[in-house]
């Protein structure tokens, strides 16, 4: 039998191969984000901002829904980078000031104080996208959610386009197979979903994002046949046709402070504020995760907990990339 010897030509391409792929696996394995980052760096951080959370919601309970919901914001667009924090230039317009995010988001003024009591004991060291991940998980959790450990070590970008708002977060008017297909261009599942759609248990919404529901609903200028009558009545007289006082809300369950089920249980009671609230009926495997949820409040808030993980490593910023900014509403020069 003649052996055959490999070229040193095959030998060096192995060689370079391993390397290259130890190199990369090594850069995948510093840049994932991890509980405990800061432990060696600024051991305070999670107590520096749940205090700025919990005085804050102390105050305003409303401040509960604004940070998470600030959070999702955040990282359906860019990822979870803090490109919401970032304010408009002359030249550009930031999420912030988009009509998703303005005037309704708000709670900015909790992650400015955190960072800034952060800037004196630990300067330069945690980003305001951390920030706004942990004011999250208190915010969830001060509203009688779970808590659960936030994986750390996102850094901040240095964009912010209202222009991508468009086309990374669901408008309210979206249908389950909308929801279902843009959260899986996220990569989640439907069930998932299903699941951080109940985030609509805490909050409030202006008239503007359900009054077709009431007055014009899929241009029919009719009501919305699926909304329970006496519910669409009340909303009626919070929500005047033709009304655009910015300052009048209505809550977006029967328990707008707490995190529990009440979302599902209205949906399953035809009181869905939203018609992608609603929607969730429709389909006859969402509509069993609906009734499911309804039926297990802690099972739906274990799930919860970890689909808020799940979704705050979306698209990070880690190692060297972004920035770490002095100012969470402003790049560094």
């Amino acid at each position: 039998m003649i052996k055959m010897r490999p070229s040193k030509l095959s030998l060096v391409s192995v060689i370079l191969f391993v390397l290259l792929f130890v190199l990369l696996f090594s850069q995948c394995v510093l840049s994932q984000l991890r509980v405990g980052f800061y432990k060696d760096t600024c051991r305070v951080v999670e107590f520096i901002v749940k205090e700025e959370v919990v005085k804050a919601i102390i105050k305003d309970r409303g401040l509960a829904a604004a940070l998470m919901r600030m959070h999702f914001h955040d990282c359906f667009v860019r990822g979870c980078d803090a490109s919401i924090l970032l304010n408009s230039t002359p030249s550009s317009t930031a999420e912030k000031d988009s009509f998703a995010n303005n005037p309704s988001l708000r709670g900015y003024e909790v992650i400015d104080n955190a960072k800034a009591r952060l800037e004196v004991v630990c300067k330069g060291v945690v980003s305001c996208a951390d920030i706004i991940a942990f004011a999250a998980r208190d915010s969830i959790e001060m509203a009688g959610g779970l808590g659960y450990d936030v994986p750390a070590g996102r850094r901040d970008g240095r964009t912010s386009l209202a222009s991508e708002i468009i086309g990374n977060l669901p408008p309210p008017t979206f249908n389950v197979d909308q929801l279902t297909q843009m959260f899986a261009n996220k990569g989640f599942t439907q069930e998932e979903m299903v699941t951080l759609s109940g985030g609509h248990t805490l909050g409030r919404s202006h008239c503007s994002s359900f009054s077709d529901r009431l007055y014009n609903f899929s241009g029919t200028l009719k009501q919305d046949a699926s909304l329970d009558p006496t519910y669409a009545a009340k909303l009626k007289q919070q929500c005047p046709q033709g009304s655009t006082d910015p300052n009048v809300v209505v809550p977006m369950t029967s328990t707008p402070s707490i995190a529990d089920a009440g979302y599902y249980i209205d949906i399953l009671a035809n009181r869905g504020l939203f018609t992608s609230d609603h929607t969730l009926l429709t389909s006859p495997a969402t509509a069993n995760q609906v009734a499911e949820n309804a039926k297990n409040p802690i099972q739906w808030k274990v799930k919860f907990a970890t689909a808020m993980v799940k979704m705050g490593q979306l698209d990070v910023l880690t190692g060297s990339e972004g920035e770490i900014r002095a100012n969470c509403r402003v790049i560094n020069s």
